[in-house]
């Protein structure tokens, strides 16, 4: 009963949310109630949430996430595991269908998060796309018989450069992905095996990377290659010269 005053409190504490607001871009799916999340960038690189419901009690709910999520950065934001919710203790005092509908606002924060970080990339990072990328999104090119995410970890620990773990952890990190294969291919093209001295990374030039995540759902491939180039806007304006991108939901790589 603590819990539930406690979800009403927070429900009353919650700036209204304009109806012109109530758009299905905004609509949480898979909520026993209606309710409505919209993030605002401001000036500083943070986020500003706002949420509405037609329940006060999921009200209550949104008015968590709203309260810990605002003030974040969009890149901060999509590298929160969805296991943060279990640490605020409410789920014991929830139904199953509260629980899921919980979850579903903290996924949707999450995306509108990653189309925030796709939508910074500026004309530079796009100039740099058609650099880094041609074909990148020729998912018949992918190497099927490259290792699994997890074996690839297991060989990084041991062989991988600076610049391959760095992609690796950027990206484990900003799109939590179920595959992820980094490939370093430099020692294929002649004159970049090995850099100029002085350079960052030798040998970690060109690369062939597979990422198989859930938060490319909705996202155009163009959108999803922007994702990828935003989280590792350092490695691409520097050592990184050529990057094969091969960008997938879990239910597109089912059907691969």
């Amino acid at each position: 009963m603590a819990r539930y005053k406690q979800l009403l409190h927070y429900a009353q504490q919650l700036t209204p949310l304009a109806p012109q607001l109530h758009t299905p871009e905004n609509k949480v799916r898979g909520c026993v109630s209606q309710v409505w999340l919209v993030g605002e960038l401001q000036a500083d690189g943070t986020v500003q949430w706002l949420a509405d419901s037609d329940s006060q009690l999921t009200k209550g709910l949104a008015a968590l996430l709203v309260a810990g999520l605002s003030g974040a950065t969009p890149e901060d934001i999509i590298k929160i595991s969805p296991d943060f919710i279990a640490s605020l203790g409410f789920q014991q005092a929830l139904t199953p269908s509260r629980n899921n509908g919980f979850l579903n606002m903290f996924k949707l924060m999450q995306q509108k998060a990653l189309q925030m970080v796709v939508a910074s990339v500026g004309a530079k990072q796009e100039d740099g796309a058609a650099r880094f990328g041609q074909g990148a999104g020729e998912r018949g090119r992918a190497d099927q018989s490259a290792p699994s995410a997890q074996q690839g970890a297991a060989a990084a620990s041991s062989e991988a450069g600076p610049i391959t773990r760095a992609i690796q952890s950027k990206l484990s990190a900003g799109l939590q992905p179920s595959t992820l294969e980094v490939k370093n291919e430099s020692s294929k093209h002649a004159g970049h095996a090995f850099e100029a001295e002085g350079t960052a990374a030798p040998g970690e030039s060109h690369f062939a990377v597979k990422v198989v995540s859930s938060k490319f759902e909705g996202l155009s491939t163009l959108k999803r290659h922007r994702a990828v180039y935003a989280l590792l806007r350092e490695e691409m304006a520097g050592p990184v010269h050529a990057m094969q991108l091969v960008t997938l939901t879990p239910e597109e790589a089912g059907r691969s």
